[in-house]
């Protein structure tokens, strides 16, 4: 009996069951439908409802002020606002993917909401165009629209998600289209949106590239009505003489052909999953065509809004609001009348169990190499119910079974139930999600959840993505920060309190975003407290800044050890607070200071001494001027009679000055005075010999200068001023001469007096400029005899270097000396000889 009673809900069209149960009556009062305009989004979305003002309608105890009311699909009212926008009157609304509600007016301007009716900025237009010649039609599909202008063109937005709107290719048609339809571009082979429009007797196919006529079987005459089947393979056709076509999008045959028997267009045109079409007229049945057979006619006594689903249309009336579908194959085989599959005995077999009939075990010994088959059918009968009592006897008929089923998978029940729970959970009225099992895999659990927490229903949005095993601190996130916006009332204490009670469920929430939604909502002490429990640094001091916790904010990037943190909140202070307030914040936090040091010595010199002075460190500002006495003599300017001279010497004196204020800097103090006067006197040497080549030289190369130049007044008075001692002067004198190659002169130099230094340096002068015989004067008159032997070796004198080495009885020098004429044989000879006599006197 359980059998023919559900059974008898169905119609036949050819070959296949239809059914159209109840989902909710409607819970909104005096709602009449044909004096408003409807947008209805898909997958059991929200309602939005507006009087028509294209209409001339009574207003019984209404306002004359047209609201925007948002209804779920239970006509529970969620939202509504006035409307009150310019533009014209409304010519399209539709839902997108993501549940904004999109509004277009006759100006071409789109308005869009969220869920709780709060309009979203900014506002888009669809072109200039549009505004100019106003809009009459809105073509929507899931995430885009095409509009038509009173000229005929043709401007589209692809994606609300960029909104950049683009007008389609000009058709040249004189009259405006009788219909239109839209090929979404994740079906088109270009990935751009493809318009069909009826003009004349044919159909065009226009995109942004160009327009296409269409050849083909379907099109023999003008075309009142086109609908797009939702995979975008079909393509659903209302003819001027009143038939129903169906071809593939590309024209290439007619599927079905039916006639109407009305040529007066329906008002709506509906795919009812991928087997039949709908087609609405007011005041007439609602008609649904198959392939084959005759047609099934729906009766009802008010207007009607087909919300098409991907496996079937939802029915909305005034009343109520029905799910007209295909009836599943596995419902078909357990349902059916008079049906014996396998399925039907199972279920069966459950009856007579449940009455303690020996029927049962009967049943179940017919239907045993069927079984699993039979189990899974039951299943996913359940799966397709929206009857809860139906639901649960299919279940306990596929588990009955699957007790008698080895190979059967175990978790299969279990998955179900799972997702049945889910699905009834929405479904609730005071939810109102009407999912099937299909929409609901389609859409897939995490978007359902976002839905969920979109609309505020953050519980069960908490208690589902648990249950299904997804993350939940998206939605504690959204939560807290709607509880902070509708908390006004609340103390900042109190609603920590009661936000951290919630937050504290997901481990790595970011707090931080919670409290920049507090900052943003005027509750900045809330924030404060909030950011306090964010353990991610990174997150934390960026937050700290710009709510204001400079201090904190340096404590906390100080902590972490980050540089990059400290440097970002000492630039935000550097910008905000005056320079002794910044000082002093950074004065005694060794981390922040050292930074600061560190880029202020590269690129804020007069800032750094600012710092300095401040602290009291004068040593510190000494060495920066004298780093900057350092870079002015690195300018191109810096030359001969250069007026830079000036400000370096007095740079190296303000140096010196400072230096001498610490008795610990003595040193320093000296070697400013000292550099300043080397710097003068090299100034004036520049000055005097017109030659830029003595700044900035050492005091030995400015004496080496002068010498070569044959200034040696200047020479002995560089001397004299720096105490440069007699060893030092001669070695800087002779090399110098060397170097002009004023032999005679060295020569007198070297007979003035005894050279403290000895003769090396003369032998050293003239061996380096490879002139022997003027290092011959000097060699002799060497008195270290190992010296000697060594300088007759450079020059190339083997005897007289092995005499000299035989006078030091040095035999390890013999050896060097030999390696020293290793091709020289008769030298390697003679100082083996030596070498030998000295082994035999038992010299080493």
């Amino acid at each position: 009996m359980a059998n023919v009673s559900v059974a008898a809900e169905w119609q036949l069209l050819f070959n296949r069951y239809y059914r159209k149960p109840e989902l909710y009556p409607m819970r909104w009062k005096h709602m009449d439908l044909s004096r408003n305009k409807v947008a209805c989004a898909p997958f059991g979305g929200p309602i939005a409802v507006i009087r028509d003002d294209s209409k001339i309608v009574q207003l019984y105890s209404e306002s004359a002020l047209r609201k925007l009311r948002i209804f779920s699909s239970s006509g529970v009212l969620i939202s509504e606002t006035v409307w009150k926008h310019p533009g014209g009157r409304l010519i399209g609304m539709s839902w997108t993917e993501d549940q904004t509600l999109v509004c277009i007016v006759q100006d071409g301007t789109v308005y869009r909401y969220n869920v709780h009716a709060e309009l979203i900025e900014p506002n888009v237009s669809l072109g200039k165009e549009c505004f100019e010649q106003n809009v009459v039609e809105c073509m929507f599909w899931g995430n885009g629209v095409v509009g038509l202008t009173e000229g005929g063109l043709l401007y589209c937005i692809p994606d609300f998600k960029v909104m950049r709107p683009c007008q389609l290719a000009e058709t040249g048609a004189e009259d405006l289209p009788n219909c239109m339809a839209v090929i979404e571009p994740k079906f088109t082979v270009s990935g751009n949106v493809e318009v069909l429009i009826g003009v004349g007797d044919g159909i065009l196919i226009v995109d942004e590239d160009g327009v296409q006529r269409v050849e083909g079987e379907a099109v023999r005459g003008p075309v009142q009505k086109m609908v797009v089947s939702w995979d975008g393979k079909y393509l659903a056709i209302f003819t001027h003489d009143g038939r129903i076509l169906v071809t593939d999008i590309n024209f290439k045959g007619v599927f079905l052909e039916y006639d109407c028997e009305s040529a007066l267009p329906p008002e709506q045109l509906a795919w009812c999953g991928l087997d039949s079409v709908l087609l609405y007229w007011d005041d007439t049945p609602l008609l649904m065509v198959g392939p084959r057979g005759d047609p099934v006619h729906y009766f009802y006594d008010e207007p009607l809004l087909l919300i098409p689903e991907c496996d079937g249309v939802r029915i909305l009336s005034n009343t109520s609001m029905e799910f007209l579908q295909r009836v599943p194959d596995s419902t078909v085989s357990i349902f059916k009348i008079g049906g014996t599959s396998p399925a039907a005995l199972l279920y069966d077999a459950l009856d007579h169990f449940d009455r303690q009939s020996a029927k049962a075990d009967e049943n179940l010994r017919l239907i045993r190499p069927s079984l699993s088959e039979a189990v899974e059918a039951c299943i996913d009968a359940a799966g397709h119910e929206f009857d809860v009592s139906r639901q649960r006897t299919l279940l306990r008929a596929a588990s009955y079974g699957q007790a008698f089923c080895s190979n059967f998978q175990r978790d299969r029940i279990q998955d179900m139930c799972k997702t049945l729970r889910v699905l009834n959970a929405v479904r609730d009225p005071e939810i109102g999600i009407p999912l099937s099992i299909n929409q609901y895999k389609l859409l897939t659990p995490a978007v359902l959840i976002a839905r969920l927490i979109n609309a505020h229903r953050h519980l069960l949005a908490l208690r589902m993505s648990g249950y299904v095993g997804l993350n939940q601190e998206v939605m504690v996130m959204h939560w807290a920060c709607s509880k902070i916006t509708a908390s006004l009332a609340i103390p900042d204490v109190t609603l920590l309190e009661i936000l951290l009670d919630k937050l504290k469920l997901c481990r790595g929430i970011s707090y931080a975003a919670v409290a920049a939604h507090a900052d943003r909502n005027g509750r900045r002490k809330l924030a404060a407290m909030l950011v306090e429990h964010e353990p991610r640094s990174s997150k934390q001091v960026p937050l700290l800044i710009s709510i204001g916790e400079e201090d904190t904010a340096l404590m906390k990037a100080t902590e972490s050890g980050d540089t990059d943190l400290v440097y970002l909140v000492l630039f935000h202070i550097w910008q905000k607070r005056p320079p002794l307030e910044f000082f002093g914040m950074i004065q005694a936090r060794p981390l922040p200071r050292d930074l600061f040091i560190s880029y202020a010595r590269c690129y804020k010199h007069e800032f750094l001494k600012d710092f300095f002075l401040s602290t009291g460190q004068l040593q510190e500002v000494a060495f920066l001027l004298w780093k900057e006495s350092w870079e002015l003599g690195k300018n191109p300017m810096a030359s001969k009679g250069s007026p830079l001279h000036g400000p370096r010497m007095k740079l190296i004196e303000k140096a010196q000055h400072l230096f001498s204020e610490t008795k610990e800097h003595t040193f320093e103090s000296k070697a400013a005075e000292e550099h300043a006067k080397l710097l003068r006197m090299q100034h004036e040497l520049e000055v005097s010999t017109k030659q830029a080549i003595f700044v900035d030289s050492s005091i030995s190369d400015t004496i080496r200068t002068c010498i070569v130049l044959g200034n040696h007044r200047a020479a002995m008075k560089v001397k004299t001023e720096f105490k440069v001692s007699e060893k030092r002067w001669y070695w800087l004198k002779v090399f110098a001469l060397a170097t002009i190659r004023d032999w005679d002169a060295l020569e007198k130099f070297s007979k003035e007096k005894r050279p403290p230094t000895g003769y090396r340096p003369f032998v050293e002068a003239c061996i380096d400029a490879d002139e022997k015989g003027e290092a011959l004067k000097y060699i002799p008159k060497l008195a270290d005899p190992r010296e000697r032997a060594e300088a007759y070796a450079r020059i190339g004198m083997a005897k007289e270097a092995a005499d000299a080495a035989s006078q030091a009885k040095d035999g390890e020098l013999l050896g060097r000396l030999k390696l020293t004429f290793a091709q020289n044989a008769a030298a390697s000879s003679l100082f083996d000889t030596i070498r030998d006599r000295l082994s035999f006197q038992g010299v080493s």
